[in-house]
């Protein structure tokens, strides 16, 4: 399985605006910057992310972006769940278009259906906050602490 860009470049934009240091504002510009992403794509994630109540944005001249709750609030998880729209492993996961002969006997749907959600339990494990325990590394990494 892999997850969209999309997701990623959030869990990045989540990560980046959680290590910021006293809640301090980031710009797309910065994280873009940062992580060698499109500013027109990220806006939209940042669009997004806003829209799910997970960041605060500021509009004007310094504004930018911070998160919108404690970094410990945010499951990893379900912020997966919501942005990654397809979860068919296999054409047997969809019943419109499986024309697989064995689905009726094969068990390799349900052996891979259960890895899906123990994948999920896992992510659910963890927040924002458990990503961000080396915040000095990761500071130092991104170019925050110049």
């Amino acid at each position: 399985m892999q997850l969209k860009k999309y997701t990623d470049y959030a869990l990045r934009v989540l990560i980046y605006t959680g290590t910021k240091p006293n809640n301090e504002l980031a710009s797309i510009k910065e994280i873009s910057e940062v992580f060698h992403i499109s500013q027109h794509h990220l806006g939209k994630i940042v669009f997004e992310l806003n829209k799910m109540g997970l960041v605060e944005t500021i509009r004007g001249r310094n504004g930018g972006l911070r998160l919108a709750k404690p970094a410990d609030e945010i499951n990893v998880g379900l912020l997966v769940r919501s942005l990654e729209s397809d979860f068919t492993l296999l054409e047997c996961f969809d019943q419109g278009t499986n024309h697989c002969v064995i689905s009726p006997a094969c068990t390799l749907k349900h052996t891979l259906n259960k890895a899906l959600h123990a994948f999920f339990k896992v992510l659910e494990e963890y927040t924002i906050k458990d990503l961000i325990k080396n915040e000095e590394e990761l500071r130092e990494l991104m170019g925050m602490n110049k």
